[in-house]
């Protein structure tokens, strides 16, 4: 039997590496890729042997990509399709170091200087890259990639594509309601469209959640859960099933899958325009 969710001990110190790497990583789509209003074109897209950001095009009419790949073990930058240049995951090199070095090989390969929210990626402690807690790792996210866009395919409306998140290291889409929020920020009326998120969290302990915006809480607390998942409101409002439920189990693509359409179809009526509390 395929264990689409296996266990993920000790596995954290390797992914707080992965997290710090991913932040460097993700500072090359910040400064150079097609800017998209929701931020989507600086996170990662999950392929069967890793993590990879957006198309960046070159001024010579080439273009670059960048993997985190979980089978060799290392960051890859593409050119055109082909590798570029590579750097060992395993050798423990610090964000900063890491950085540093990817950033001034884009540049060589034409990219001007930009500012890179270096301060999102700084950081000189030495980093842990255990190869042995990479492999149930790519399964568990690849398993979560695959249930996530299934799911995603059954809502109406807008949705984000699933994507992860490098300063969290969660993996993640949101579907957007009709219900339009405005507050007031730095003086200015701001609006912004409700919405439902659906993600899976690695860290120790690892989760699942499904969180709205807004949270209305009346209407929500009261309402059961399955599968062992609860209502979250400690630090963070939502809702969230532990990995260790699904951890093992021959049915837990269904048993996520129901989780993920119960908290929709409680939480979906809130965040539609016209809902009164």
């Amino acid at each position: 039997m395929t264990t689409l969710f296996p266990s993920l001990d000790g596995f954290e110190p390797t992914r707080q590496t992965l997290q710090t790497y991913g932040r460097a990583v993700a500072a090359i789509p910040r400064a150079y890729a097609e800017p998209h209003p929701k931020w989507w074109h600086v996170s990662l897209k999950v392929q069967p042997d890793g993590l990879l950001t957006d198309k960046i095009s070159l001024p010579d009419g080439g273009a670059i990509r960048l993997k985190i790949d979980l089978v060799q073990h290392a960051i890859v930058l593409f050119k055109n399709r082909q590798p570029a240049q590579t750097w060992d995951m395993t050798e423990g090199l610090t964000a900063t170091v890491l950085g540093n070095e990817i950033i001034a090989a884009v540049e060589d390969l034409g990219l001007k200087e930009s500012d890179y929210g270096r301060e999102k990626f700084e950081n000189d402690d030495p980093r842990l890259y255990d190869r042995d807690t990479i492999p149930p790792f790519l399964t568990a996210l690849t398993n979560a990639d695959h249930i996530f866009k299934a799911h995603r395919e059954t809502l109406d409306g807008e949705v984000s594509p699933v994507q992860l998140w490098s300063h969290g290291f969660d993996l993640a889409f949101e579907w957007f309601g009709s219900r339009i929020e405005r507050y007031e920020e730095e003086g200015e009326i701001t609006a912004y469209p409700s919405q439902l998120n659906l993600g899976f969290f690695p860290a120790e302990p690892a989760y699942f959640y499904s969180n709205p915006w807004p949270f209305e809480a009346d209407a929500l607390l009261g309402k059961p859960l399955p599968n062992g998942a609860r209502w979250h409101t400690e630090g963070w409002n939502g809702s969230e099933l532990l990995y260790s439920e699904l951890q093992g189990v021959s049915d837990a693509e269904a048993r996520l899958e129901e989780f993920a359409r119960a908290v929709y179809e409680a939480v979906a009526p809130t965040l539609l325009a016209g809902w009164k509390a």
